[in-house]
């Protein structure tokens, strides 16, 4: 029957791109009745991702957050390259230490919303009581993570770039 076809569109919700597949072969019922089903899918997925509760430890929430985490990403993909292949000679002093906070800070603020992330995809399917204390963690993970991090950047002889360069650089008898 009819009702048999339209249950495979009912269990998951078609990805944009067959959207506009069937869209653009509107003569048939078949696709009208798809595409309805597919926009009801969508709409149900937003307005439940929209209701859902805020709080200062939920890092993912909101489009401002979707988009600090990209310009993060693109920062750190840009930046660390250009710190790094810069000769020693012009980055030590405070343009380093300056460097080693800003990324000291941006990965442990990506690493925390990303974890935010995570905590909201995946920790409900375990438990939803968890996903409080998995909020808790990935801040206190952050948290620890800036301390680190700052602390190399503004202790350590060449601080994070020094660092780095440490990992391919051979031990030093003495």
């Amino acid at each position: 029957s009819s009702s048999d076809h339209f249950d495979h569109f009912r269990r998951r919700p078609l990805e944009p791109h067959t959207i506009t597949m069937l869209r653009t072969s509107t003569t048939s019922t078949v696709c009208r009745k798809a595409v309805t089903i597919a926009r009801r899918n969508l709409s149900n997925a937003s307005s439940s991702t929209s209701t859902r509760q805020s709080s200062a430890l939920a890092g993912d929430t909101g489009r401002k957050a979707t988009h600090l985490h990209h310009a993060m990403t693109s920062f750190l993909a840009i930046a660390a390259p250009v710190v790094m292949f810069t000769p020693d000679s012009y980055t030590d002093g405070m343009i380093n230490k300056g460097f080693g906070m800003l990324v000291a800070t941006t990965v442990s603020a990506h690493s925390w919303i990303g974890m935010n992330y995570v905590a909201t995809d995946y920790v409900p399917k375990v438990s939803k009581a968890l996903v409080g204390p998995a909020r808790v963690f990935n801040a206190a993970l952050g948290l620890v993570t800036f301390v680190g991090l700052s602390k190399i950047s503004l202790n350590d002889k060449g601080g994070i770039k020094g660092a780095i360069k440490g990992l391919w650089r051979p031990q030093q008898k003495e």
